[in-house]
């Protein structure tokens, strides 16, 4: 799936625009107190793009306190290879106890050459998704990861769907 320079803005600002309708409101802010806390998850991560496959992925969330930022993780197997991607996100609160969250980071494929749910080489990501504590301790989630340039012999962008639920700690 070869996506253009103007499709992946459009994602980028569709998954961007509630954060800017809630980042100038310090009201709706403390009216939504979000999710908050740590967690780590497990789930299925589907592969959109040509070359991709459906795999495993597992993913955890590090809440830096006082600041709507996390430090992200997630590895995304499939075939012979993962993929390895430490992101860093800016949450915003929609909902108690729910989050819209969208950052960056970089992939790292352990075996290159080789398919995972997000490319077969090395590359810049962007993911924008959500999530939700649904009992004290679980935690659902799902979001989307761009890859650019994910794929050797072509520049391509490579696009992962995960979702999945956690353990909150």
């Amino acid at each position: 799936m070869k996506l253009s320079l103007t499709s992946i803005a459009a994602l980028i600002g569709l998954a961007a625009a509630p954060l800017l309708l809630t980042a100038n409101s310090a009201s709706a802010q403390s009216l939504l107190p979000g999710m908050n806390g740590n967690y780590i998850g497990v789930g299925v991560s589907a592969g959109v793009s040509n070359d991709s496959n459906t795999g495993v992925g597992v993913q955890g969330r590090f809440d830096v306190p006082l600041a709507p930022v996390s430090v992200r993780g997630a590895a995304l197997f499939g075939g012979n290879s993962a993929a390895l991607i430490p992101t860093v996100t800016y949450d915003a609160a929609i909902a108690p106890s729910t989050n819209l969250y969208v950052g960056g980071g970089y992939s790292f494929v352990t075996n290159e050459g080789r398919s995972t749910p997000l490319g077969d080489k090395n590359s810049p990501v962007l993911t924008a998704g959500v999530e939700t504590g649904v009992l004290e301790n679980l935690v659902i989630f799902g979001d989307a990861k761009v890859g650019f340039d994910a794929f050797q012999g072509r520049n391509d962008a490579a696009v992962s769907l995960q979702v999945g639920a956690g353990l909150r700690f």
